[in-house]
């Protein structure tokens, strides 16, 4: 009969440290913001505030787009009939600007935490 023995203490931290990355990913907030006729849709939405967050923009322009934002500290070309990812975050509640750098007259919008 195989003997049971209490697991090491560095495998059960490994494996509590597993989980909660596992656990963490799959509360991580996602939003999709899209690029169409050289603007924002939607213009504006909201994110929890103090949480990273992953920001999909699907530029379905033929042409490039660059997400730019100050206040995010963001700045990323997206080129045309494609996709990016953006992690923001966390953020401190607020309104946080954004705007197409090739198109600033109409691609603009806002990230608010909340």
């Amino acid at each position: 009969m195989p003997s049971l023995r209490p697991p090491r203490p560095a495998l059960l931290a490994a494996i509590l440290l597993a989980l909660s990355a596992a656990a963490a990913a799959d509360t991580e907030a996602e939003f999709r913001l899209v690029i169409r006729n050289h603007r924002f849709e939607p213009t504006e939405f909201a994110v929890p505030a103090g949480q990273r967050v992953r920001l999909r923009v699907d530029n379905q322009d033929a042409s490039p787009e660059e997400f730019e934002s100050h206040g995010l500290n963001r700045e990323t070309r997206i080129k045309g009939a494609a996709e990016a990812t953006i992690w923001i975050g966390p953020l401190a509640p607020g309104r946080y600007p954004f705007f197409g750098d090739f198109h600033s007259a109409t691609a603009q919008g806002a990230v608010i935490a909340r």
